[in-house]
């Protein structure tokens, strides 16, 4: 299977159409369940691993609900392979190692995934655009409702879902938002606005999520505790807090237009500019461009019909993993930051 091939299908939720999303970029829920009759995989035994997955694919294989779906067997699918799928925001950095006992199972759009036998035996994960939580819990609490018929999870009456790590205890929910946050940096209150997220009891991670850094301008604000939770409450916080985060990024946009406008209009014209005609671009380079192109285009000083829903697009396709998977073979440095050049420019002359 040529696993660039399948996901030829756009990501559904890079699509700029939800609630908030010229600050949301994206808002996910993820759930950690555990079969009751096995050891949870840190300390399982391969065999009873293995005998892990095959009850749980077979149970997806027959719900109605995954009519449409690809699996991929971690160990068969090369290291660039489980990269590329890292980059699409649909496996963990741990589950990029390949062990023989892990799966993804994913449906076309990428709005629903499932790891198999990473920390638990499920993590089960919504993908939508902008602050869309309740919608993405209530689609993912489905998916789980749907397995939940037919495999028997690791529950406790006083504690709730049991996992692997203590923190996922009770709900075994995680809810978090992915922000750009390109007006805050700029006026240097990022540091600050963080800080209060903390102080509310959340945390903040970079643009792939735990161990990752901030890239493009890209913060992803998530619950830690879930724990004596209801997942709505969970729900309900991790909301409010993005909102205000949302608000602050607003007023400095605002603060943005009204004292440095012509700076503002210089950085993101230099960007475009660059993005439109350069020959090599590493990626580091092009998320610090797009960022401050897909802050013109929200703010409305870029002269150029260049759509939001383009420069997303961007932010996923051009991965190292992803650029390198495109062409079916491991590439230099220099030819994947050519290719990546190549595409941006054409990317942006179709726009």
């Amino acid at each position: 299977m040529n696993i660039g091939k399948v996901f030829e299908v756009p990501n559904r939720w890079v699509k700029a159409d939800g609630p908030q999303a010229d600050i949301v970029f994206s808002c996910r829920v993820r759930l950690a369940r555990n079969l009751r009759d096995f050891v949870f995989p840190p300390w399982g035994k391969k065999s009873h691993l293995k005998e892990a997955a095959r009850l749980i694919l077979k149970t997806i294989e027959n719900s109605d609900y995954f009519k449409n779906h690809w699996v991929f067997d971690m160990n068969r699918i090369s290291l660039l392979e489980r990269e590329f799928l890292l980059e699409r925001h649909l496996i963990s950095k741990e589950f990029t190692r390949g062990d023989e006992t892990q799966f993804l199972v994913t449906v076309p759009g990428e709005t629903i995934s499932i790891m198999v036998n990473e920390e638990d035996h499920l993590r089960i994960q919504t993908i939508l655009s902008g602050l869309q939580l309740m919608q993405a819990w209530e689609i993912c609490n489905s998916v789980d409702d749907k397995l939940d018929n037919s495999l028997e999870y690791a529950f406790s009456p006083k504690f709730g879902y049991l996992t692997s790590c203590l923190t996922n205890v009770g709900t075994g929910l995680r809810a978090s938002c992915m922000l750009h946050l390109s007006a805050l940096v700029r006026t240097s209150r990022i540091d600050d606005v963080l800080k209060n997220v903390s102080k509310l009891g959340l945390v903040t991670r970079g643009f792939y999520g735990e161990g990752s850094r901030a890239q493009g301008d890209f913060f992803q604000i998530s619950n830690q505790v879930t724990l004596g939770l209801q997942e709505k409450e969970i729900i309900s916080t991790v909301s409010r807090v993005v909102r205000q985060v949302v608000k602050e990024e607003k007023n400095a946009r605002e603060y943005l237009m009204q004292h440095s406008s012509l700076k503002v209009m210089d950085e993101v014209g230099r960007a475009y500019g660059i993005l439109s005609n350069a020959h090599l671009i590493s990626y580091e380079e092009a998320m610090v461009l797009l960022s401050k192109l897909r802050l013109g285009v929200w703010m409305g000083i870029i002269p150029y019909s260049i759509s939001v829903d383009t420069i997303n697009e961007l932010f996923i396709s051009i991965g190292p993993a992803q650029i390198q998977v495109s062409q079916g073979r491991r590439l230099s440095r220099t030819s994947r930051d050519k290719i990546r050049a190549k595409m941006i420019r054409e990317k942006l002359s179709n726009a």
